[in-house]
Order: structure tokens, then sequence, then C-alpha cells
């Protein structure tokens, strides 16, 4: 392939609050043949995902390192493989990895997966049968421990990882009640996902709302937001309970000091557990999960929704504020390519 220019979005300075236009910087450079052992990928669709915007920060989560000043902006993404210099890959094969904000990446094959277009969308694994699908199953099941019967109540409910939670959820006969945002939201997974009951976190009744639709308390917490509602629900667990510890987007853009539980005494009281987890810690386990994800989406009992952003490279500024103002329902997905 001759040098072609690969337009990318690299990151400009950190950003305090909510990222703005300046903290990025839009660039083109040629996209390099690959070495011995590599392959050249042109980029289709990116992960827009709320980790993002703590690989960004002053102080990154410790399990990644941050992206340095200058570099392109981190993402997992599938792509369709236009050059290879590996005999485990060949043009026109599809493949998963950190692709980045960007055109055309040039990386070691050893870093990249397969993935087989035929079987199931391509965006599909991006959801569902990606990161999001895996941490919600993961985080669910092997965290929650989830019975039949029990009440599940999940924050996020119409975002990626919170959606197939409480799919699942249902799946296992667990009464679920989700937290969103507006009515829309709140319609979609009542009537689309099938969840028992949804609560808008906008309309400031949460507490009462959690009372109304959880009279003998929550069994599993699946926690997306963090900060006040992560409150409200701990003031409503019922005995031995699980708070699934996943994510908490309300403070990622905090620029002060992150808000902790005020409630945490009620996992005390009412002998309760509260566990962190990343998805990163059952990659080796991913096969496992991935049959029985598969499966439900065929028995038509988990729905993979993507909200997909169209424009290009361009477009990821803008993108990566849906995922703060609301401006989402499903997984958000930015497409760089035509398939």
């Amino acid at each position: 392939m001759s040098a072609t220019k690969n337009r990318r979005i690299t990151l400009a300075a950190r950003p305090s609050g909510l990222p703005k236009p300046s903290d990025w910087k839009a660039d083109s450079v040629d996209t390099r043949a690959p070495d011995a052992g590599e392959v050249l990928v042109k980029v289709l669709y990116l992960s827009v995902d709320p980790a993002m915007r703590r690989w960004i920060s002053e102080a990154p989560p410790a399990y990644i390192p941050p992206i340095a000043l200058g570099e392109p902006m981190r993402a997992g993404g599938i792509g369709v493989v236009v050059e290879s210099n590996d005999p485990a890959f060949a043009p026109g094969e599809h493949v998963f990895g950190w692709l980045d904000v960007q055109e055309y990446a040039t990386l070691a094959a050893a870093t990249l997966e397969k993935v087989d277009a035929t079987s199931a969308p391509l965006t599909t694994r991006l959801n569902v049968l990606g990161a999001p699908g895996m941490t919600a199953y993961f985080g669910l099941l092997e965290v929650g421990r989830p019975k039949a019967g029990e009440t599940v109540v999940v924050s996020g409910a119409a975002g990626a990882v919170g959606m197939t939670a409480g799919q699942i959820a249902k799946i296992y006969g667990c009464r679920v009640v989700g937290i969103a945002g507006g009515s829309e939201k709140c319609r979609f997974i009542r009537e689309d996902l099938g969840f028992d009951a949804a609560i808008d976190y906008k309309a400031g009744t949460l507490d009462q709302d959690l009372r109304s639709h959880c009279p003998e308390g929550i069994d599993v917490y699946f926690d997306n937001v963090g900060g006040a509602t992560l409150d409200a629900c701990l003031a409503r667990l019922a005995l031995h309970a699980r708070v699934v510890i996943c994510g908490a987007i309300s403070q990622y853009n905090a620029t002060t000091a992150a808000s902790g539980p005020k409630n945490y005494l009620a996992l005390l009281s009412r002998r309760a557990s509260m566990q962190g987890m990343l998805v990163f810690d059952y990659r080796d386990r991913f096969a496992e999960a991935a049959p029985f994800l598969a499966a439900w989406i065929a028995e038509g009992k988990l729905k993979s929704v993507e909200h997909i952003v169209e424009g290009g490279v361009a477009a990821f500024p803008e993108a990566l504020l849906l995922l703060f103002n609301g401006g989402n329902v499903g997984k958000l997905l930015l497409r760089i390519a035509e398939a």
C-alpha cells in the first residue's frame, strides 16, 4: 500500500472538568508500512467509553497508564487488515484491538484478535459480545451473584453495561429496576429491554422511587454512576445485599476530590458487601461467557443496542461528551469508515 495520510485526534491538554475543544488536536501523518510481525489496519468503528475521561486525567486509574500529551487518543475498535507482514493475518480480515482515534493503525499482530464478521454485526462485537457485555456478565454474575426472585437495581441502565446487566438479571429470574436520566430512556429500558421498573433520577424523587419500587430492599445494586445515586441505593439495601462498583461516571469530570459514599454504614447494618470490578481481570474467561451471550442474543433474550455517531475522527470530541450529557442510548460508537 502506498503512503496514505492518516487523520487522527491527539491529546493537546489535560482537561479540567468536561473536556473542551482545545484539549484535542486534529493532525495528519503518513501511514507506516508494517514491519515483520505487524499489520496495517483501516479503522472502521471505535468504542467511546466513560473510562476515556480517566485515561486523560492528571491522576489516571492505576490499572492503565495515562495517555501522553501529543499522542493519539486511546480507543478500542474494529478494523480491517489492508496490509500484513505477519502470516497469521491476511488483507480483508476483520480485527479488534487498541486502534486509537485515527483512520489507520500499524500494530503488532500479536496485539490483535480476529473478528468473525459473518456471525454477528461488527458493532455487536464492541457491545454485548465485547468488553461491555463481558463487564456486565462477570460483574453481575461473579460479584453480584443474583438469585431468582431477588431485586436487582442497575444505574446507568440505558448505557452499554447497564442495559446488558439488567437484561442478564432478568434472564436469571430477578426483578430488575433501572435508573436512567429522562422519560425516553426510562421508556426504553421498560418497554424495549423488559426491565420491571424504571426510575428517572432527573425527576428529583430518587429516594421515594426506590422505596416504592424496592419495598423489600435492594439485593444487588450494580453501580455505574457513583455519587448521590450510590448513596440513595446504599440506604435501601436488603440484608446481605451485594453492591457491584463498576463505574462512577458522575465523578469523572469533577474538579475536586471524588465524593465518597456517605451511607457506607449501611454495609455494616445490613451485613452487605461492596466490591469493585474491572473487566480486564476476567480476560482469560471471555471465551467462557461468549457462548452464553451469543445464545441469549439468538434466542431474543438479550438485545444489543448501539448508538453510532457519524463524522469520522473529527467527530470524536463531541461524541465523547454525549456520555456525560446523557445524549446516547445504548453503546456509544464512532464510525470512522464504512465496513
